[in-house]
C-alpha cells in the first residue's frame, strides 16, 4: 500500500468518524452507500471534503465530479496525483 492511500484511508476514518483500521479499507472498495461497508453519506463527503481541504489544500466543486472522486480510495488517489502534476512548475 502506497504511502497516499494510507493517509487516506486514515483521512476518511477520521473525518468520517469510523470505528475501522485504515488499513482494512481497500483501494477499489466501495465508500458510500448504505450498501457498503463504510456507509458513508453525504454528510461524511461534506466532512471528508472539508478535511482535504485542510490537509491537502484542494477543494473539488462539481457535484459530478465529486461522486467519481470520492467513489473510492484509488480515485481519489489518482485525482490528488494528476493535480499536482497539473500545479508543478513546468
Amino acid at each position: 500500500m502506497n504511502d497516499l492511500n494510507l493517509a487516506l484511508k486514515t483521512l476518511i476514518v477520521q473525518a468520517c468518524d469510523k470505528d475501522c483500521d485504515p488499513a482494512s479499507i481497500g483501494d477499489d472498495e466501495i465508500l458510500f452507500g448504505a450498501g457498503t461497508r463504510l456507509a458513508l453519506d453525504s454528510l461524511d463527503a461534506l466532512q471528508l471534503s472539508m478535511a482535504l481541504q485542510k490537509k491537502f489544500g484542494i477543494r473539488i466543486t462539481d457535484s459530478k465530479e465529486t461522486r467519481l472522486i470520492f467513489a473510492n480510495v484509488a480515485n481519489l488517489a489518482a485525482w490528488l496525483k494528476d493535480r499536482n502534476k497539473a500545479d508543478a512548475p513546468a
